[in-house]
């Protein structure tokens, strides 16, 4: 999700240092671009986007971890997606989950406007319905969380199993604004717990980092 401010909260990432970040990141692609400009107009919630310095982050994980197949809970307009399928060798591939159908359907006429947009297999419909019906044997290299966040658990809790040994999980958002710290809706209270979840999980070792809007990186344990 891009920087924003949530009422009663005040944005983690200033302007000027956000533009300034941005400015000595790896640039997007041009139809990334092109998406960015699409979804700031004429889609709700645009700050539900991963934006430019998150999806070369993103892209940047992919590349490291030598990463060959992707799980991403949370298409919304498929920046992320799109981000990580370009860092994603031609065999890679990203299994992407999306309920909203207005969405996904920005998401896939941007993907199919790419050249790497064979690589991305988007399901419509509940993450943990999508999850639970994958092949007993699915495992995944690295995983993406930007989804509801009062389901971070859950969606963690069917994330983890699916998950090859050695594999990174990247959640977003776990800063909520600062909100965690002292949570009072609904959504800090939750991602306050996720956050505790991941820490004393033992099948996890993990580093919260304070990128943004907040990025918990969890690495499977071997």
């Amino acid at each position: 999700m891009t920087e924003t401010t949530r009422p009663g909260t005040a944005a983690i990432v200033p302007g000027i240092l956000e533009r300034y970040v941005r400015a000595h990141s790896a640039a997007p692609s041009p139809l990334l671009l092109e998406l960015e400009a699409h979804t700031t107009a004429h889609c709700r919630n645009p700050e539900m986007m991963a934006g430019p310095v998150e999806g070369a982050f993103l892209a940047m994980l992919v590349r490291l971890t030598g990463a060959r197949r992707v799980l991403e809970i949370g298409l919304f307009t498929g920046y992320s997606a799109l981000s990580m399928a370009e860092a994603l060798p031609e065999d890679g591939r990203l299994v992407s989950c999306e309920i909203d159908p207005g969405a996904a359907a920005v998401a896939q006429s941007f993907l199919d406007r790419s050249d790497h947009g064979g690589k991305i297999d988007v399901r419509r419909g509940p993450a943990l319905e999508t999850l639970g019906a994958l092949p007993p044997g699915a495992r995944f290299d690295l995983a993406f969380l930007d989804a509801d966040k009062e389901n971070y658990v859950a969606y963690y809790e069917s994330i983890v199993p699916l998950l090859r040994p050695g594999a990174l999980l990247v959640a977003d958002n776990v800063l909520w604004s600062g909100a965690v710290v002292v949570p009072r809706s609904a959504e800090a209270r939750a991602l306050a717990r996720f956050n505790r979840v991941v820490h004393d999980d033992p099948r996890v070792e993990c580093v919260l980092l304070t990128v943004r809007d907040g990025i918990m990186l969890a690495r499977k344990r071997n």
